[in-house]
């Protein structure tokens, strides 16, 4: 193998590691885009974004999304609407957050 073949082989091998490492990074990007916690008329301590979930979600067929994306927004935004659909106007915080598809994060 001349010297000229044994760097292009380096070379290859170098940028499949390079692509496999950066692979392997993926994250999810809607982390990033977490809304500001904002003004807010509905507060709710982390330490109860448990049982305000479970009344939040108690009228769901989907319980167990629904409490895990109400869980995350309440220990973010510090807030749960009100009654069990709706009413998201009282912390913008939860209200605003979006998926990449601009569907609402928060139940």
């Amino acid at each position: 193998m001349t010297s000229q073949s044994t760097l292009l082989v380096l070379l290859l091998a170098l940028v499949c590691l390079i692509q496999v490492s950066l692979a392997s990074q993926r994250f999810d990007a809607s982390y990033l885009a977490k809304p500001p916690v904002g003004p807010t008329t509905c507060p709710v301590p982390t330490t109860q974004c448990s049982s305000a979930c479970d009344r939040r979600c108690s009228a769901t067929s989907h319980k167990n999304n629904c409490l895990m994306f109400c869980n995350m927004c309440c220990n973010w935004c510090q807030c749960v609407p009100p009654g069990t659909y709706g009413q998201k106007e009282c912390c913008s915080c939860y209200n605003d957050w979006k998926t990449e598809q601009g569907t609402p994060k928060c139940p």
